[in-house]
């Protein structure tokens, strides 16, 4: 049995809804570090199939279509692995107003136009915060093929901030826009960014640091969550986080604009020593405007600690790109020599784009072995049916995508809204991890989803998301075969194949309407393709497939990547 193949211990059989099967979900422990994978770096040379093409897109990407595999069908391993990093140069354009009403209209912001560059108005803070959650989940579930959105949420998981908590939506989008600028940058470069966005000044209280009252908030999360982690090798005292916040003061943001500026007055000018963790290192004290250069100071020292720095920074994007468990196999073979590419100019786009291309990122234990997360599960649904947002109005499409932020917060990842200063806690809650994205509420829920968006399709202000099953059923060759059909949609949704048994189950109970014979699938599927308008044919063959999916989309499997 594999080691990964039950998901979480959380959910009991009486909590599962009746009509759903799947089975009791299990905590599987970890016999030994074999099973972890090979441990190595080395660029993959095995064969390069379906398989893990398959695998490399549903790590790094949300969700896939079947015109994205057979794109990438086309390609070997380094082709698929350098587009995916060709991430854009340049913004997407940001969000607009969509939110006017006849009973509510933005004097400021003619419906089209972008409120990101103000003036701010806190008498539309939610309209506008909806729409830029609109418009994170429109960036999000865009038909690009590359990593930049599944680099986005790791740094917003990382440098986690809450829009609910900033005080103008401008600023929360500045901020995203930061994130999803850098997101495959220098990692030494984004903290001294994130460390004066005014987004993160706010929410960690910078702005009110200063030398008559200086707040020790930031300068702690600098060390303990943003850098050096928690690990017993970051000896770092309780003395060096107030020094460091001596340090950070100063910085302020402007009322009027909202950007961040240094403010001399409220800079503590004097000496700050710091412990032997950082060689007893003293960052002198400047006067004037020259104060803000003490922050690169501060950022040079700790990044001293560069062992540290790397080997923290490479076990968050292990896992969350490959596996939660990283014993000393993994450590040492693919931990530490990610690392030291890492450190050796702070970019992470060669540090990712080595462990894409890794023997041991397609391991074929390590296929299959995480659980979505939320936004993995609506995007891969949106885009494995080719679900269509309205483009007919812009008050249609936000509120569509809105929507779909939602139900992905429902699940328990509120894009924009980590619930704390740590992230979502299947990203560092140790033993459990991805396991946390299901239980008795979240799991039915992303069945019911799915569910409906087959079957009544999902509501919005103004319409509904729905899935054509007969198309989707069309893109595979053969359809009318039961068991082709069967096998592609397995293939397709699946990081790993069922058995035989329940394959048999499966279609007898949905394709062949019990009736035991494959032949009354073929005929179905055949009368609706010669007269597509007969609605009782057409209705016969979507039936079929509707309980097929319906039954594939419940099952545990459906949960894994």
């Amino acid at each position: 049995m594999k080691r990964r193949q039950f998901l979480t211990d959380v959910m009991t059989d009486k909590e599962l809804p009746k009509a759903i099967p799947v089975e009791k979900f299990q905590n599987q422990k970890i016999p030994d570090h074999l099973e972890l994978g090979v441990g190595s770096i080395a660029p993959y040379s095995g064969v390069w199939n379906e398989t893990k093409l398959k695998h490399l897109l549903r790590r790094t990407l949300f969700g896939y279509s079947k015109s994205d595999l057979d794109f990438f069908k086309t390609k070997s391993m380094d082709e698929a692995v350098d587009i995916l990093m060709d991430i854009p140069t340049s913004s997407p354009t940001p969000p607009i107003n969509a939110y006017n009403t006849p009973r509510l209209i933005d004097p400021n912001i003619n419906a089209g136009e972008t409120w990101v560059n103000g003036p701010d108005d806190p008498t539309f803070i939610v309209e506008r915060r909806q729409s830029l959650y609109a418009w994170n989940m429109q960036q999000l579930l865009k038909n690009d093929r590359h990593i930049q959105e599944k680099m986005t949420i790791f740094l917003h998981n990382h440098f986690a901030t809450e829009s609910e908590e900033i005080f103008s939506p401008i600023v929360a989008y500045r901020h995203h826009k930061l994130l999803r600028d850098n997101c495959l940058g220098n990692f030494k470069d984004m903290i001294k960014k994130i460390t004066i966005d005014t987004g993160m000044l706010y929410y960690l209280n910078g702005y009110v640091n200063s030398k008559t009252a200086p707040d020790e908030n930031y300068a702690r999360e600098l060390m303990e969550l943003f850098t050096l982690g928690k690990s017993p090798e970051s000896q770092y005292t309780e003395d060096d986080v107030k020094a460091a916040a001596r340090t950070l003061t100063g910085w302020s943001i402007n009322p009027t604009d909202f950007q961040t500026f240094f403010s001399p007055f409220k800079h503590d000018t004097t000496n700050k020593t710091f412990s032997s963790f950082y060689n007893n290192t003293v960052i002198t004290g400047k006067t004037g405007t020259n104060g803000e250069l003490e922050t690169d100071d501060l950022i040079n020292m700790i990044f001293t600690k560069e062992d540290i720095i790397a080997r923290f920074i490479v076990r968050k994007l292990y896992r969350y790109f490959v596996y939660y468990v990283i014993d000393t196999n993994i450590e040492n073979n693919v931990i530490v020599p990610l690392a030291n590419i890492f450190k050796q100019n702070w970019e992470l786009k060669p540090v990712v784009t080595a462990l894409l291309k890794s023997e041991h990122f397609y391991d074929n234990n390590n296929i299959g072995c995480m659980i979505k997360n939320p936004l993995d599960a609506v995007g891969n649904f949106i885009k494995a049916f080719n679900i269509p947002m309205p483009t007919d109005t812009i008050q249609k499409d936000y509120a569509s995508h809105l929507t779909l932020w939602s139900a992905a917060s429902s699940m328990g990842m509120n894009f924009g809204n980590p619930p704390n200063v740590s992230g979502w806690s299947a990203y560092y809650q140790t033993p459990q991890y991805y396991q946390l994205w299901l239980n008795s509420d979240t799991l039915p829920k992303r069945i019911m989803y799915s569910v409906a968006a087959m079957a009544v399709g999902i509501d919005y202000p103004g319409g509904k998301l729905q899935a054509d099953l007969l198309e989707f059923a069309k893109q595979f060759p053969n359809p009318e075969n039961p068991n082709l059909l069967l096998q592609n949609c397995i293939d397709f949704f699946y990081a790993m194949d069922i058995s035989s048994t329940k394959k048999a189950e499966l279609k007898n109970s949905t394709l062949l309407f019990g009736l035991n014979e494959d032949f009354y699938w073929t005929n179905a599927w055949n009368d609706y393709i010669n007269d597509p308008t007969d609605a009782s044919k057409k209705n016969t063959a979507n039936t079929g497939i509707a309980l097929m999916l319906k039954y594939l989309l419940d099952l545990a499997e459906n949960q894994l990547i």
